[in-house]
C-alpha cells in the first residue's frame, strides 16, 4: 500500500493462507484497483488464479483502511502474538512508513 500511496501504478502483496496465497494491487489516478486472487501455490504465476473479488476505491480511503487494520491487529495480538499467529514479524516499520506518507501531518482523529 505504501507503494500505490507514493504513486507506484502496479505492486502486489502476497498473504500466505494454508495452501492458497492472495495478491495483487494498482493504482489508476487517485484509485486503488485492488484484485484479490487466489492461487493454490503462492509460487503460481498470477494467470493461474481464480479472481475472488475485486474493487476500485479511492487510495486515502484504502491507506486508512490497511492502516486502521494493522493497528487493530496490533491490539489484539500484540507484536509478539502476531509472530506466533502467522510466523512473520510484525510489520512495525512498514506500517509506520505508510502511517507518515499517507498523512504527513497526523490529527489525533485520524489513527
Amino acid at each position: 500500500m505504501t507503494r500505490l500511496v507514493s504513486g507506484e501504478t502496479h505492486t502486489r502483496a502476497q498473504f500466505e493462507a494454508g495452501p492458497t496465497a492472495f495478491r495483487r494491487l494498482y493504482r489508476h489516478g487517485d484509485d486503488a484497483w485492488i484484485r484479490i486472487l487466489e492461487l493454490r501455490r503462492g509460487s503460481d504465476h498470477d494467470n493461474r488464479d481464480t479472481e475472488i473479488w475485486s474493487s476500485q476505491l479511492h487510495t486515502d480511503a484504502t491507506a486508512r483502511a490497511v492502516i486502521r487494520c494493522f493497528d487493530e491487529v496490533a491490539r489484539t495480538y500484540d507484536e509478539s502474538g502476531y509472530r506466533g499467529k502467522w510466523g512473520e514479524h510484525f510489520p512495525r516499520s512498514e506500517l509506520e512508513a505508510l502511517r507518515r506518507l499517507w498523512n504527513p501531518h497526523p490529527r489525533s482523529d485520524d489513527t
